[in-house]
C-alpha cells in the first residue's frame, strides 16, 4: 500500500513527470474544443436538418458542463485529492469520447458530449493543482507557464489533425482519436502522490452545482436561439431572465453555504477578481474566434476542412511559442503587462478583420500575418490570466482557484459561441457576417485588456494553521517571491 507523501517529498523525488501528466491532460481537454470547430461543416452534411445554432451545441455544451463544474471540481480536488479526481476525470473523458465517436444521431451525440465536458471539468483543476502543489515554489511560475502552453499546443495541433481526420476518416474520428491516449495518462496516473483528506472537508454544494449549470445553459440558449425565436419571446425572455436568477441564486447560496459551490471568498483578492474578469472576456473572444475562422474560410473560400485545419495551425503555434516564455516577461514586467499587451494585440487584430475581410482567398497576404498575430496574443493572455490567478492565494487554495479562474473563461466561452450562433442566421452568409463575429471578438478583447489594467500581483495571503511543513515552507517561499516580483516590475 503507498503511503501518503506531502507535496515537498514529491516536489524533491522530481516534478517534471507530474508535470507531463498533468499537461497531457489539458491537451486533451483544450484539444477537444479546437478539434471539434473542424467538425461542424461535417457534420451538416450528416444531420442536414439542423442548422449552424443547433450544431454549434456541439460546441458550446461541453463549454457549459465544463464551465459550471470547474469551480466545485476545484474544491472536490482540495476534498477528494487531486490524484482521485484526476482518474475519475480521465476515465469518464475517455469513455465519454468513445460513446461521441459511436452516437447514432444528434441528440446521443450532445448527450455525450455534455458528460464530456463534465469530465474535462474534473480534469484540468486536478492538473494544475498537482503542477502547483508538486512543483517547488521558485519553478511554479516556469510550470504554469508550460501547463499554459500544452493549452496552445492543443490549439495548434487541433484544427490540422482535425483537418487530416476529418478530410480522411470523418467526424467520429474527432472523438475516437482521444480514446488511447486517455488510456495512456490513466495508465501513468499512479505516480500522482496520495494526500490525506482533511479533516472536517466536505463536498461542495450540489444545488449550487446544479444552479451554475442550469444558469449558464439558458443563458446560452437564450442567446443562440433568440434571432430565431424572437428577443422578445417569451421563450427568449424566460431563458435570458431565468438564466440570470440561477446565476445570481448561485452566487448567494455561495456567500450563505459552508462548502460553496463557487468559492466567492477567492474575490476579495482583488488580482484574483481581475484575473477572472480578464478570463472571462478573453474566453468570449477565443471561443467565437476559433469557430469562426474555420466557418469563414470554409463558407466563403470554399476550402476543405483539411486546408482550414492547416490554415488555422501558425496562429496557434505562435501561442503556443509565446505561452512557453511568458512565464519570463511575467517575471520581470509583471502579469499587467503580459496581459494587456496580450489582449490589446488580440483586439487590433479582431477590430481590422472586421472591416477588412476579403471575399476570395488570400492566405500568404492577409490570414497567415493576421493569425500569426493574433496567436501571440492569445498565447500571452491564456499565460498571464492562469499565472495572476493561481499565485494570488495560497498553496492550499490552488485546485479552487484553478477552477473558479477557468469556469470564467470557460462561461465566456459558452457565450461567446452563442453570441456567433446568433449572429450567423443567415442562409447565404456574407463577409459583413463574419466581421460582426470578429467585431464581437476585437470588444471583448479589449475588456480582457481594461479589466487587466489592474493585475498588480501581490504576496499570497498566509495559509491558515497546519501541521504540514512543507505546505508552510512553499507558501512562505510564494509569499517571498511575489514580493520580489512586484519590486521588479515597480521598477
Amino acid at each position: 500500500m503507498m503511503s501518503n507523501q506531502t507535496p515537498g517529498a514529491a516536489a524533491r523525488r522530481g516534478y517534471l513527470p507530474l508535470l507531463l501528466l498533468a499537461s497531457g491532460a489539458t491537451f486533451l481537454a483544450v484539444l477537444d474544443v479546437t478539434i471539434v470547430n473542424l467538425a461542424i461543416p461535417d457534420l451538416h452534411n450528416d444531420f442536414d436538418s439542423a442548422d449552424i445554432a443547433d450544431l454549434s451545441w456541439v460546441v458550446t455544451l461541453y463549454a457549459t458542463l465544463f464551465a459550471a463544474l470547474l469551480a466545485p471540481a476545484g474544491r472536490l480536488a482540495d476534498v477528494i485529492g487531486r490524484r482521485s479526481l484526476f482518474i475519475a476525470g480521465m476515465g469518464g473523458f475517455t469513455l465519454m469520447s468513445l460513446l461521441c465517436a459511436l452516437a447514432p444521431n444528434l441528440g446521443l451525440l450532445l448527450g455525450a458530449r455534455a458528460l464530456q465536458g463534465a469530465s474535462a471539468a474534473a480534469m484540468i483543476p486536478a492538473s494544475l493543482a498537482i503542477v502547483l502543489a508538486d512543483t517547488p515554489p521558485e519553478r511554479r511560475r516556469a510550470a504554469i507557464g508550460q501547463w499554459s502552453a500544452a493549452s496552445a499546443l492543443a490549439a495548434a495541433v487541433g484544427p490540422s489533425v482535425g483537418g487530416v481526420l476529418v478530410d480522411q476518416f470523418g467526424w467520429r474520428s474527432l472523438f475516437l482519436i482521444n480514446v488511447p491516449f486517455g488510456i495512456i495518462l490513466l495508465l501513468f496516473a499512479g505516480i500522482i502522490p496520495r494526500t490525506t483528506r482533511p479533516e472536517g472537508s466536505r463536498l461542495p454544494d450540489l444545488l449550487g452545482t446544479l444552479l451554475l449549470g442550469t444558469g449558464i445553459g439558458l443563458l446560452s440558449l437564450g442567446i443562440s436561439k433568440g434571432s430565431d425565436w424572437g428577443w422578445g419571446a417569451a421563450a427568449t425572455l424566460g431563458c435570458l431572465i431565468g438564466g440570470a436568477l440561477a446565476m445570481g441564486l448561485t452566487l448567494w447560496r455561495s456567500n450563505h453555504h459552508p462548502v460553496p459551490a463557487v468559492e466567492t471568498s477567492l474575490w476579495r483578492s482583488r488580482t484574483f477578481a481581475l484575473a477572472n474578469a480578464s478570463s472571462f472576456f478573453y474566453g468570449a473572444a477565443l471561443f467565437a474566434w476559433l469557430l469562426v475562422g474555420v466557418l469563414y474560410v470554409t463558407t466563403l473560400w470554399h476550402w476543405s476542412e483539411l486546408k482550414a485545419g492547416l490554415a488555422m495551425t501558425p496562429g496557434a503555434f505562435a501561442a503556443t511559442f509565446v505561452a512557453l516564455y511568458a512565464g519570463n516577461l511575467q517575471a520581470k514586467y509583471g502579469p499587467r503587462f503580459v496581459v494587456v499587451s496580450g489582449s490589446l494585440i488580440l483586439a487590433a487584430t479582431g477590430l481590422f478583420l472586421a472591416f477588412t475581410l476579403p471575399d476570395h482567398s488570400m492566405f500568404w497576404a492577409y490570414w497567415l500575418p493576421l493569425g500569426t498575430v493574433a496567436g501571440i496574443g492569445m498565447g500571452a493572455i491564456t499565460t498571464g490570466t492562469s499565472t495572476a490567478a493561481a499565485l494570488s492565494v495560497s498553496p492550499l487554495r490552488f485546485a479552487g482557484a484553478t477552477g473558479l479562474n477557468q469556469t470564467a473563461r470557460q462561461v465566456g466561452g459558452a457565450l461567446g459561441i452563442a453570441t456567433l450562433a446568433t449572429m450567423l442566421t443567415d442562409v447565404q452568409l456574407t463577409t459583413d457576417d463574419f466581421g460582426k463575429v470578429y467585431l464581437f471578438a476585437g470588444i471583448s478583447s479589449l475588456l480582457a485588456a481594461l479589466t487587466g489594467l489592474g493585475l498588480v500581483f501581490k504576496a499570497a495571503p498566509a495559509p491558515a494553521a497546519t501541521t504540514d511543513p512543507a505546505a508552510a515552507d512553499a507558501a512562505a517561499s510564494d509569499r517571498q517571491a511575489s514580493a520580489a516580483s512586484q519590486e521588479k516590475a515597480a521598477s
